[in-house]
Parts: C-alpha cells; structure tokens; sequence
C-alpha cells in the first residue's frame, strides 16, 4: 500500500510540476481518508493555483482522472485535493 500512495504522490508531482512557475513550492502529499481511501494534496504558491485549476477546472479534473485510473487496478478510492 505505500508504493501505490508514493507512486499516485510521483504522478501527481510530475503532472503539476511542470505547469507552475514555483516548482520549489510545490507539495504533494498523500493522506489516508476516513473512508478507507486516501487523499493526494496539492500545495501550491499562491500565483500557481489558477495554473493547476485551468479553465473551468479542466487541469485539476484531468488529474483527478488519471489518478483515480492509476488506482483502480488496486481498487483503491483516490482523490486529489488543492489546498489553499
């Protein structure tokens, strides 16, 4: 079960990593959920979180559903949060 949370936590980083002008600011981090699944957390600078949300939220939707697709095949419930 940690190397599914580290290998969702690697896969959102090296999606989110190249769309901010932070890069150093950014964290990701991986919380187990009460419900039995886990929770991805996207940090951000402040000027990068439109950047990771996109138009409409198409971006953060986008990586929301690669995510999930990655945890499926251990039929683990994933989601992926931006924190402010």
């Amino acid at each position: 079960m940690a190397d599914l949370t580290e290998d969702l936590a690697g896969l959102v980083d090296s999606i989110v990593r190249p769309l901010v002008d932070e890069p150093d600011a950014l964290e990701v981090a991986s919380v187990e959920a009460e419900d039995g699944g886990m929770v991805i957390e996207i940090r951000v600078a402040e000027g990068d979180a439109g950047k990771v949300i996109g138009r409409q939220g198409r971006v953060i939707k986008a990586i929301r559903t690669l995510a999930r697709a990655a945890a499926s095949r251990s039929g683990k419930m994933v989601d992926v949060e931006l924190i402010d």
